[in-house]
């Protein structure tokens, strides 16, 4: 299992690194994509990352000007984030390289194995609780 985690993972990190994001800031895009904006405290809590590691995606994808900010009109130290105009532009394009790493890791499978394989991981993913995302 190792060995297939570490193929595809480090395949989709290659190719979402072609588009100057990396595998984590990807996910954090993802999230902001389906909503207007979001506090970074709510991200922390849907992504099952901690505010800091929240903090330091929203300083990188901020400086490649993929991010804004936007502080809170009652509470000045509260602020919500929402992805720029660019950034919900490069989403569907990262968003196919997930869609196309998935095709050519797992195409080899008959479409019986692949949804032997997808309801394994769910089944891990629920019993486990997983929720959280790669972090650099």
């Amino acid at each position: 299992m190792r060995i297939v985690s570490n193929a595809v993972s480090q395949e989709f990190a290659r190719k979402v690194a072609a588009e100057d994001v990396t595998v984590a800031e990807w996910c954090f895009m993802r999230v902001l994509f389906d909503v207007d904006a979001m506090p970074p405290s709510a991200l922390a809590e849907k992504m099952g990352m901690t505010k800091g590691a929240i903090s330091k995606l929203a300083d990188r994808l901020l400086a490649k000007g993929l991010l804004q900010r936007a502080e809170n009109r009652q509470d000045k130290r509260a602020h919500s984030l929402s992805l720029t105009a660019a950034g919900r532009a490069k989403v569907p394009i990262l968003a196919s390289l997930a869609d196309e790493n998935e095709v050519a890791c797992f195409g080899v499978l008959t479409k019986q194995e692949h949804e032997t394989l997808d309801l394994i991981l769910r089944a891990l993913v629920e019993r486990r609780e997983l929720k959280t995302v790669p972090v650099e």
